[in-house]
């Protein structure tokens, strides 16, 4: 793959009618990336995934339903690696106590975050002075 880099920034409202938008953001970044010689179709599938579940969570748990706040989503492609971060002001969460799911009781829910790791060579999440970021990174090699 040839050196390439892309940087998207956007800030969406806490309303699930916005998850499509942010999902396909991922897919189009996927068409950019020159001489990338891995199976598009199926990146592009994931970063709709990761970013779908990723900004779904923040809606669902950060914040209530009356809230006005955004959700800032950055992708950042330098070279072989992508990193997304997610940027949110709700309550925050300790990444390492979530439970993988229960597949024996076949959940409809708590899905997202197996899925992101799955997907993702690494996961983290930090609270900063002034927000809660999670950071996704894919090497793309």
């Amino acid at each position: 793959m040839s050196p390439t880099s892309i940087q998207v920034d956007v800030v969406i409202p806490t309303h699930t009618k916005y998850l499509d938008l942010v999902g396909s953001i991922g897919e189009r970044v996927v068409r950019e990336l020159d001489g990338f010689a891995g199976d598009r179709e199926a990146l592009a599938y994931q970063l709709n995934l990761v970013l779908t579940e990723a900004a779904a969570n923040v809606i669902k748990h950060a914040h209530d339903a009356a809230s006005k706040d955004m959700v800032r989503v950055t992708i950042q492609l330098l070279d072989e690696t992508l990193t997304i971060r997610v940027y949110d002001h709700g309550q925050g969460f300790d990444l390492e106590t979530v439970p993988s799911p229960d597949f024996a009781a076949a959940p409809e829910s708590g899905m997202g975050l197996f899925l992101i790791r799955s997907v993702m060579d690494k996961v983290s999440y930090t609270r900063q002075a002034d927000c809660n970021v999670l950071e996704l990174v894919k090497y793309l090699k």
